[in-house]
């Protein structure tokens, strides 16, 4: 059948096996199907069953259908079960003997797998039937479930076994205190403790900046191993980077006392594992591209890529040209955002007269995304215009009216106008269709060279085409710019932003075989329909190419290689030796690298998972992360113990609850209440604006002025935290994008602070005593970056985030929480960030307003994100008002 066409039969008189009909006829047992879940796809939901040798996936089904089908395969399969159950109650004398060993001396920690692979090791049907990953004892009829042993109530009450657990945690929490209280060369908290401790059939850990997390895997392991619940061998501990892998294989090393070479554990990265997978199946490692393992490889085979495409393709050279020039951002309409100053917020950051103003190639400001199109093409095209000339006309009653049409091209002397009307002839604006008629009727009655175009056409994607066409008829020359005089004049974030943005859709392309016409379909979901097609198909291009690349070397790129891991393990020609697998920086999970945990884990029966990670420091979305399989752990992986880690080690606490609060604006974050061990210390987040005397700030120059105070301030008060004379307070200076970099590469030398920059995303993981976060403002390329929450990754995406910025917010959050003593924000006086406003309204008066000497500033009370200053008005009145005037009318007068 053609791909996605299957038909699953579910009869009741052959109830020991489903009949799955696609490309062939499988009879696939119920005794071997192991997990049933539901996936969303992009347009589709699916329906997967996996085997221990096998995965089939139900595909193309609506959510509703999707969740029935599910149910009735799970209902199918353990009435199935029941019925085993029945017909062996004779062997159920000997499953509560195996059970009762277990349960009556409180020897560990139960999870329903020990359960079920206790129950496996009796022989026949009701015992197989009993350890199946799916048996449900809900579901069981009221009549079997009084027919069995008394024992089995850890099986058919889930009270029965919690109860056991709890008291298990809280008994071996006093037999292993000492062992805790010494553990990788610190005392573990009572949550850490119990994390390693607890070990359902999945664990998921969520942990607070600095809480520890890596020394609770490192106690995992040493706890599992001391308790001989399973072998050294047994147990795979997963890290996301090789340094990282290599330092929990240090620390476990050491806390078990031997040489990290001899350590028996295996603890690597995902790439080294599904590379060993491959060359332990195939009996040779696999042909990997050499882009692969370079940091920036990826980067620059994609520009590479991209720049055999423009010299080959006309057709897509046209298409890249025009989303970099043309659709630098997505047209959202004013309606889809909850406030008129978040939508100005999202057009611009540049005001006049108190309204947002859009920059654009030529160098002039226009008031919408569709008129910045319209000069971006006539730039890009070298026409010669004027925008908003002033034009004087006589109305009817013979009196001059000065008009400003949006356009006017002297070499034909032809006005244009570009009108907010959409396709049925509406405007979302008040009045304005009367005053567009006046206008023209004006047009009129001068005789003047007048055409039209509309918002209509732009949503339809004619805009351009209208445009060049009434030129045309105008005999208007065009003469388009080379690519290299466009990359001169684009900013590099542009061009950087659409190069990750086709990074991570490469990976869901290939991933998911995605189709050309899918990522077509999805664009027509998408606000800037005419932006998200045309990006389809650059995209789709490049895709093509990229896999073409790999094909004509005869290699594979990481995904790939994860993706044929994968498929050795499902099949059963991989042999996995695992039985617990720990991963660490859980948030950070690709799909690809889900499927191959779960293909480990369902491969061998009872394999136990445990993550750790923190889903509000999730900020590798560009990297092909999907925070959902962390917030939805039990949903991807089945039901699980959650815990969490919430005293920090490293900010104090005032940081540490306005962090807190602040990323959990987002209601999707999973909860958490962060304590730390240190105690807050008053006014430790510091607002500094900084004025640009109408351009933008210098922030190179303000931060070398804060260090330098921060050198004497802190040598002055030397005795208070210097211990020997050589010791250093440590400054992180962090920024959003690198071209903020005030150091050029070269950290600079002060005699009581050690300073490093870095980026926000590079500075994950480390800490300081203060930190310098710079460009704390509005704009494209500010806190929070308006580039970077992009709706085209919607195109790919099967479970998009909902929440404003959310990647962002968390990004923020990362910058907010490496300080241990206190952060500074330098921001844009004119246009300060929204986070400002928000961290105000959570931490009140300790956060504090300053100039970069320290002087107090008086914070606006009305916005919270501007500051009083004085001001004059009429007749020289002077008065107090906010520093955000006009965007805030807050006076006081004079004292």
């Amino acid at each position: 059948m053609p791909s996605g066409r299957w038909k699953l039969t579910l009869d009741p008189s052959t109830p020991g096996a489903v009949r799955l009909v696609s490309s062939n006829t499988i009879d696939l047992p119920c005794i071997e199907v192991t997990a049933i879940s539901v996936s969303k796809g992009l347009l589709w939901y699916s329906v997967e069953l996996r085997s221990n040798h096998r995965v089939e996936s139900l595909a193309c089904l609506g959510e509703q259908a999707a969740v029935q089908l599910a149910a009735d395969l799970y209902g199918f399969v353990n009435s199935h079960l029941f019925n085993l159950v029945a017909s062996g109650r004779a062997r159920l004398t000997e499953v509560d003997a195996r059970l009762r060993i277990i349960t009556e001396h409180q020897r560990q920690y139960l999870a329903h797998g020990d359960l079920a692979r206790a129950i496996a090791a009796v022989p026949g049907k009701a015992a197989a039937a009993l350890s199946h990953p799916l048996f449900d004892a809900e579901m069981m009829p009221s009549d079997l479930r009084a027919e069995l042993p008394p024992s089995l109530a850890f099986l058919t009450d889930a009270s029965v076994r919690h109860r056991y657990n709890d008291a298990f945690v809280s008994a071996e929490l006093g037999r292993y205190r000492s062992f805790f209280d010494d553990l990788d060369g610190r005392s573990l908290s009572d949550q850490q403790r119990e994390a390693c401790i607890r070990l359902e059939d999945n664990n998921l850990l969520v942990a607070s900046a600095g809480s520890g997390k890596s020394a609770t895997m490192v106690g995992k392991v040493a706890y599992v191993l001391d308790k001989q619940l399973h072998r050294p061998e047994e147990i795979l501990v997963l890290a996301f980077n090789r340094s990282a892998a290599e330092e929990l294989r240090e620390r476990i090393a050491r806390q078990l006392g031997v040489a990290a070479a001899d350590l028996k554990c295996r603890v690597t990265t995902f790439h080294a594992l599904g590379r060993g997978i491959i060359e332990e199946t195939e009996g040779r490692p696999p042909q990997l591209a050499d882009w692969v393992e370079h940091p920036a490889g990826e980067a620059k085979v994609i520009e590479q890529i991209i720049d055999e495409l423009l010299r080959a393709d006309p057709e897509f050279a046209r298409l890249w040209i025009d989303l970099l020039v043309l659709h630098p951002k997505a047209d959202i309409p004013a309606e889809v955002f909850d406030t008129k100053a978040d939508h100005e917020r999202y057009l611009s950051v540049r005001r006049r007269k108190g309204s947002a103003t859009i920059g654009t190639m030529a160098g002039v400001y226009v008031k919408s995304l569709q008129e910045q199109t319209i000069v971006n093409w006539l730039w890009l095209h070298s026409v010669e215009f004027e925008y908003e000339r002033q034009i004087a006309v006589e109305n009817e009653n013979g009196a001059t009216t000065h008009l400003h049409p949006d356009f006017y091209y002297p070499a034909s002397q032809t006005i244009h106008e570009h009108l907010a009307i959409n396709a049925d002839g509406s405007s979302p604006f008040s009045g304005y269709i009367a005053h567009a008629e006046s206008k023209r009727a004006a047009y009129r009655k001068a005789a003047l060279d007048v055409f039209e175009t509309t918002s209509a056409q732009a949503n339809s994607g004619s805009l351009v085409t209208v445009l060049e066409a009434e030129l045309a008829k105008r005999n208007t020359p065009f003469r388009r710019k080379s690519y290299s005089t466009i990359v001169k004049a684009l900013e590099p974030v542009v061009i950087k932003h659409y190069h990750r943005l086709i990074a991570v859709c490469i990976k869901h392309i290939r991933a998911s075989h995605l189709t050309l016409d899918m990522l077509l379909e999805r664009a027509g979901s998408l606000q800037d329909q005419t932006r998200a097609k045309q990006f389809a198909r650059a995209v789709w291009i490049i895709t093509e190419a990229y896999s073409r690349k790999l094909e004509e070397a005869k290699r594979i790129d990481f995904d790939s290689m994860i993706a044929n891991a994968t498929r050795l393990v499902e099949t059963g020609r991989y042999q996995s030796p695992y039985a617990l697998i720990l991963a660490d920086e859980f948030q950070d999970i690709s799909e690809p690298s889900a499927n191959l945990i779960k293909a480990l884990k369902h491969q061998r029966p009872f394999t136990k998972i445990f993550a750790v990670g923190d889903d509000w420091q999730s900020i590798y979305r560009f990297a092909g992360s999907d925070i959902t399989i962390f917030t939805q752990f039990e949903a991807n992986f089945g039901a699980s113990w959650q815990g969490r880690l919430e005293r920090t080690y490293r900010c104090n606490q005032l940081i540490a609850d306005t962090a807190a609060s602040f990323v959990q604006r987002n209601p999707a974050q999973l909860r958490k209440s962060v304590r730390s061990t240190r105690a807050a210390i008053a006014r430790s987040i510091r607002v500094i604006p900084i004025d640009g005397d109408g351009a933008k700030p210098d922030f190179g120059d303000a931060c070398w002025r804060l260090l330098k105070r921060l050198e004497i301030f802190l040598g002055g008060v030397s005795e208070q935290w210097r211990s020997d004379e050589l010791q250093k307070l440590r400054v992180m200076v962090l920024w959003r994008y690198n071209q903020l970099d005030p150091f050029t590469g070269a950290n600079p030398q002060f005699g009581n602070i050690e300073v490093s920059g870095l980026s926000f995303h590079r500075a994950k993981g480390l800490e300081a005593d203060y930190t310098i976060l710079l460009d704390v403002s509005e704009g494209d390329y500010g806190v929070p970056s308006q580039i970077e929450d992009d709706e085209l990754l919607n195109l790919v995406m099967p479970r998009p985030e909902t929440f404003e910025y959310a990647e962002e917010r968390r990004l923020f959050y990362v910058a907010l929480t490496r300080a241990s003593r206190g952060v500074f924000l330098l921001t844009n006086s004119r246009e300060p960030s929204r986070y400002i406003r928000e961290l105000s309204e959570i931490a009140g008066d300790n956060l504090r307003f300053e100039t970069i000497d320290g002087e107090l500033l008086r914070q606006c009370p009305a916005c919270r994100a501007g500051h009083v200053v004085e001001r004059t008005g009429p007749a020289n009145r002077r008065f107090l008002g906010c520093s955000q005037f006009p965007n805030c009318d807050y006076t006081a007068p004079l004292k």
